[in-house]
């Protein structure tokens, strides 16, 4: 079977670090939604049971259908905005909204609508905003050296010499050093773990003027804007172009079945994305699916396991987690800049897309991504024409 005989230890362990970093990023913003909405306990871990399922699903399907790594995430800034509008509306309210979204995220991508809109992005700017969404993580290896020095220098140090020898196997070699780091310190607490199995919760639907355009409307539009499109910058970086319209299409339809279990958006991931599509998961780009197809695995499995799987994440120190994703994502950000700054007419506009992105500029509710895109095509039709 060829999905066999494509898997890799690099494409496994880059499946893991993609679930690892996917999960321990905002889940704490994921459970802060559920409990502002008015979730209780177990319909907090059936959202988790429902996002893991979901990008589980998706992951799995999409990566193996169009053989491409398709990593599919839940949206942070959607939770983020359901912390701030979410606590006015009741949980079948909220879940009416959640539907609504995914119907037109659906629409959006089996219309092509959202390709052809894609299709009309410079891929300078593209560039250029996915190392801004991306600079961020690459940053905080050096930023927690400031605080805490020995760990992630090890873990750096570690990564380069096997960038040098083994650059299949850097990642998983830097992740071992800084776990066995972590344990020698004392700093890893496996004996807190509380392990249990996630039950879904099925919540009736409501559907309300109110919850519509100030849930489902704004939740539709951030995930849009803010991650869907960064998700699909991350992929044509690393030469991968999936067919958009059904790709979006399904992750509408799969959004909707999870919804009244607590799946409030899923979209195209951009950081996870950039780990599994990277040289570092396999050196060879048509095998890099099967690292997508791992971490839908692993999604479905910590979805299943719920609210114990933030325990686990939990025993392991953070900054463990946050070397590890800026380290996977080193080749991605220095592959992206140099796309952004190939072209002299366009250098300009890109890297004023790549600032914009980098800012953290966030905007009636919409994310830097969208904005830095947004500067950049403007300074790109009002830069001079070039010469002849």
């Amino acid at each position: 079977m060829k999905l066999i005989r494509d898997f890799s230890l690099s494409t496994l362990v880059a499946g893991v670090v993609t679930v690892v970093v996917g999960f321990t990023a905002s889940i704490a913003l994921v459970f802060q939604a559920a409990y502002t909405c008015g979730a209780t306990p177990a319909q907090a871990a059936s959202w988790i049971w429902a996002l893991g399922l979901g990008m589980g699903v998706t992951c799995v399907a999409l990566s193996w259908r169009y053989r491409m790594p398709v990593v599919t995430a839940w949206s942070t800034a959607g939770a983020a905005m359901l912390i701030s509008n979410g606590a006015a509306f009741s949980m079948s309210e909220v879940v009416g909204a959640f539907m609504f979204s995914s119907l037109l995220t659906a629409l959006a991508g089996f219309s092509g609508m959202f390709q052809r809109f894609m299709h009309r992005v410079p891929l300078p700017l593209a560039a250029g905003m996915l190392a801004g969404v991306l600079l961020r993580i690459g940053l905080e290896v050096f930023v927690i050296m400031g605080s805490q020095w020995l760990m992630p220098l090890l873990m750096t140090l570690v990564y380069l010499l096997a960038h040098r020898m083994l650059p299949r196997y850097s990642v998983l070699l830097a992740l071992s050093a800084g776990v066995i780091c972590a344990a020698v310190s004392g700093q890893v607490h496996l004996g807190d773990v509380d392990w249990q199995w996630a039950a879904p919760v099925w919540v009736t639907p409501a559907w309300t003027l109110a919850s519509l355009f100030s849930l489902a409307l704004p939740l539709f539009v951030i995930t849009m804007a803010s991650q869907n499109i960064p998700g699909v910058a991350a992929l044509h970086a690393n030469g991968f172009k999936p067919p958009l319209s059904p790709v979006i299409g399904w992750i509408g339809v799969t959004n909707l079945v999870f919804a009244p279990f607590g799946a409030f958006a899923l979209n195209l991931a951009a950081i996870t994305a950039s780990i599994c599509a990277g040289p570092q998961a396999h050196k060879q780009p048509q095998k890099r699916y099967t690292a997508a197809v791992s971490a839908g695995l692993f999604y479905a499995l910590a979805g299943l396991a719920g609210a114990s799987v933030v325990s686990l994440f939990a025993a392991f120190p953070h900054a463990l987690v946050l070397v590890i994703a800026g380290l996977a994502l080193f080749g991605t950000i220095s592959n992206a800049l140099a796309v952004a700054m190939q072209e002299p007419q366009s250098r300009q506009a890109a890297f004023i897309t790549f600032a914009v992105t980098a800012s953290g500029l966030t905007y009636g509710g919409v994310g830097s991504a969208f904005w830095g895109l947004v500067a950049g095509a403007v300074a790109m039709l009002l830069a001079p024409p070039t010469a002849d």
